[in-house]
This record gives structure tokens, C-alpha cells and sequence, in this order.
């Protein structure tokens, strides 16, 4: 999504020709995202790690396949759309990454801008029970969207579990308003035997998204 993409590495690029050099710390936003953003060193050798950046312009959802439906209505995607309408975009305004572990891929996001946490928790519970389905005439896979507790008392955390005949899967939210800025995550239950490290849901996903939290309080 345009609104996750930050442009930090491109305007410095721009600006580096035709501006004199200044001391002290830089507080426009891109760079206060990059100070703060974990990197491939901050976690265990063998875990992926990867920067995702997209191109200026490039519309959300971009590349995405679309939303299931579901009753209610736009409960499949209703999260992530609450984010994308309360967006600030353009160059600086958000920061991503993706790690993964065997067992655990996430899709980590520090933004220049705070989340409307109220908004997001009206949401949750709005669609704390719904089905999901392609076509209006099917019955639907059952869902449910449940609050957990994590490891900061100030974030909004949630288990979404689709329930299957004989089984269940879940993915995980989180989201933290930290002073002006935010962090967001997802992460999805994804075993890889290729990757040395092994992660667990929702434990390995509440250990980072903890570790970025406490690393975007330092800019």
C-alpha cells in the first residue's frame, strides 16, 4: 500500500546534492522511521528478513487479490481498510519489513502518524463473529476476531481464526500508537523447513513486535 511505502532513501538522494551538511539528530519523518526500524541484525542469523518498498503512487492493495465477502459486510478486510482510510501518505510516512521464520511470517509497519485505536477497536468487535464466502449463495467459513492480551498494555491485539471442518487457523494483529508515531504488524501461521529458526504464533510475533515497539519509544 502507498501509505506503507516510505520514500526515506529516495529523498535523501534528492537532497544530497543541494544542501549544505547540518549536525545534530534529523527529524523529518523518513529519517526518524529509518533510526528506529529493527533490522536484519536485530534478529537471530537464519531469520529472513526484507525491506518492502513501493513505488510512489502505487495504489493500496496493489497486487493484492480481493477481499473475500462477508456478513457482515466488509468484515474479511475491515482492519487493514480502517488503516488505509485514516492514512497520511506520501515519502516518509511509513516504514515496512517482512521477517519470517519457519512456522511464521510477519509484515511489520512503523508509521509517521498515529492510529485511530478507538476506530479500530469498534471494528474488532463489530466483526467479532462473521463469515467469510465468494459468492452470496455459499454458506460461508465461520471467523472469529478475538482481543489478546500482549506484552504492552497500551496496544490492541487480535487472534482472527477461521474455523474449519476438524480444524481452525488464525492469524495476528496488533497495533500501538507510541507519541505521535505507530507501530502495526500482521503475521500468519507459515511453516518453511528452509528457514534454520523456528517461530511460534502468537509468541514470536508478540517478542517482535514488542522489540519494535520498544525501539520506535528511542526516536
Amino acid at each position: 500500500m502507498s501509505w506503507r511505502a516510505a520514500g526515506a532513501a529516495l529523498v535523501v538522494v534528492l537532497t544530497a546534492g543541494c544542501s549544505a551538511a547540518i549536525s545534530g539528530t534529523p527529524t523529518w519523518p523518513g529519517a526518524r522511521l529509518e533510526r528506529v526500524l529493527l533490522t536484519e541484525t536485530d534478529f537471530p542469523p537464519g531469520v529472513r528478513y526484507e525491506r518492502v518498498v513501493k513505488e510512489a503512487g502505487q495504489p493500496d492493495s496493489a497486487g493484492m487479490p480481493p477481499a473475500m465477502l462477508s456478513r457482515p459486510r466488509g468484515c474479511s478486510d475491515a482492519l487493514t481498510r480502517d488503516i488505509a482510510a485514516t492514512a497520511e501518505r506520501g515519502p516518509g510516512s511509513a516504514a515496512e519489513y517482512v521477517v519470517a521464520y519457519d512456522g511464521a511470517r510477519m509484515l511489520v509497519t512503523v508509521l509517521s502518524w498515529p492510529l485511530n485505536l478507538e476506530r479500530l477497536a469498534a471494528t474488532a468487535l463489530r466483526c467479532a463473529e462473521f463469515r467469510t464466502f465468494f459468492d452470496p449463495s455459499d454458506p460461508g467459513i465461520p471467523m472469529t476476531t478475538t482481543k489478546i492480551d500482549g506484552p504492552r498494555p497500551g496496544a490492541l491485539v487480535y487472534q482472527q481464526t477461521m474455523v474449519l471442518p476438524g480444524s481452525s487457523s488464525s492469524i495476528f494483529f496488533s497495533f500501538e500508537n507510541i507519541g505521535a508515531t505507530a507501530v502495526f504488524g500482521i503475521a500468519f501461521p507459515t511453516p518453511d523447513p528452509s528457514i534454520p529458526v523456528k517461530g511460534t504464533l502468537p509468541q514470536t510475533f508478540l517478542d517482535v513486535i514488542d522489540k519494535q515497539a520498544q525501539r520506535a519509544q528511542t526516536g
